[in-house]
């Protein structure tokens, strides 16, 4: 179980910082619920406090561990399927993941065809997805701006 402070990441949005736990009803049913700030256009996620686990949710890495992942992206060897559906399917799968390294791929495998041959809108929106997960947790982790780990990011995948 967190805590009002604790700093997590979830999947498919990214880390930011328990805000507080709250009790709400939905759909008849009352729960607790993480509210998670993201570093990113100040969001708001509610996350059930019992299905985290399910979902993938977890504490975010130390600036060491992601200072480790930027350094290892420039060595990724990323396969990318030519078929834009299981390609997309993949990509998914990876940033389900909640791993770091796996979101770094999709960042780099999506960036490197983006530069080659153009993206569809939906590998556009995925791109930005996966560069904002990856930003989100090594800013908080690093203890830097979401603008500075954008930068580092960058940085790693188009050395």
């Amino acid at each position: 179980m967190f805590r009002v402070g604790d700093k997590i990441v979830h999947p498919m949005h990214g880390a930011g910082i328990v805000d507080e736990i709250v009790e709400r009803k939905v759909n008849g049913i009352v729960r607790d619920y993480y509210s998670l700030k993201l570093p990113s256009g100040d969001m708001l996620v509610m996350i059930p406090t019992d299905t985290c686990e399910a979902i993938g949710v977890r504490s975010i890495l130390t600036g060491a561990e992601t200072e480790q992942v930027l350094g290892e992206i420039s060595h990724l060897e990323v396969q990318m399927d030519t078929n834009w559906n299981h390609r997309y399917r993949d990509n998914m799968l990876r940033l389900k993941s909640g791993n770091l390294l796996e979101v770094a791929k999709v960042v780099k495998g999506l960036s490197g065809r983006d530069s080659r041959r153009g993206l569809s809108n939906g590998e556009r929106k995925m791109l930005h997805t996966a560069r904002q997960i990856m930003a989100s947790e090594i800013g908080l982790a690093q203890h830097i701006s979401y603008q500075e780990a954008e930068c580092r990011v960058d940085q790693a995948t188009h050395p």
